[in-house]
């Protein structure tokens, strides 16, 4: 049986970790730095480090935060934001990621994700989508949520797992911070056309919501989450617990 992850995501905004609802209304939350040590500690699985801003202010990613929390984690770490080239790919790595996450880069330039494939290969290329319904289909969104690129969400991910992507990150725009469950349906839905780890984002409010996602999508391979992991809603080895007496495969600390 695989072993399900639990992973904790930073969204940074000008070096601090932010948090809003279906991706508006930025709060501060914390030092990412700091953070990032806890759930290391708490037995996070991974961490991802969005700098969420980068792509529209048209900008590289923060390095020296990326530095800093790298030193701090022994746990894998995949990055993201403003990842347009081959370069930048580089310029990530040598920061400390594990896995690179790209997302309206790709969209720009699909071939963006063969190119790091074929150099890094498939395990270090993340397909991060943010999507949302629009008339009743998942629909591609840039930007960080901001701009609806028309284009239909699952074809997207097929695409991206075609050209070599080995991981799917699905973010779910209509559940983000909403707090009442993962979208299972969205989950389902590509967890049915990829063959490739598929990690669940958006709308964890309680530990039953992972033991939901779990259950109802068993494909899946992680839920991840935010803002109940930094206000201590949720914390990290309780959650592994529940699950692992839920009869879910977890890694105990």
């Amino acid at each position: 049986m695989i072993t399900k992850r639990i992973i904790p995501c930073l969204d940074v905004r000008n070096g601090r970790v932010v948090k809003g609802v279906n991706f508006e209304g930025l709060n501060d939350v914390a030092d990412p730095v700091r953070l990032a040590a806890q759930y290391s500690a708490e037995g996070a699985d991974e961490l991802v480090f969005y700098d969420i801003t980068a792509t529209y202010e048209g900008r590289t990613l923060f390095t020296d935060v990326l530095r800093s929390v790298a030193e701090q984690i022994f746990i894998p770490m995949t990055v993201g934001g403003g990842i347009n080239t081959v370069e930048d790919f580089d310029r990530v790595l040598k920061c400390g990621a594990d896995k690179v996450s790209v997302n309206s880069g790709a969209i720009r330039n699909p071939g963006l994700i063969s190119e790091a494939a074929i150099k890094y290969g498939s395990q270090c290329v993340v397909l991060s989508a943010d999507v949302k319904r629009v008339d009743g289909v998942f629909r591609v969104f840039s930007h960080g949520g901001r701009i609806d690129t028309g284009m239909e969400a699952l074809e997207w991910i097929r695409q991206g797992v075609s050209l070599g992507a080995g991981e799917v990150v699905v973010n779910s725009i209509d559940t983000d911070g909403v707090k009442q469950g993962f979208d299972l349906k969205m989950l389902n839905a590509v967890t049915s056309i990829v063959d490739v780890p598929v990690i669940a984002s958006g709308g964890a409010g309680e530990i039953r919501d992972f033991v939901t996602l779990f259950t109802e999508v068993p494909d899946v391979d992680a839920g991840l989450a935010a803002s109940i992991f930094h206000f201590q809603e949720v914390k990290i080895p309780d959650l592994k617990e529940v699950l692992h007496r839920s009869g879910i495969n977890m890694r105990i600390v």
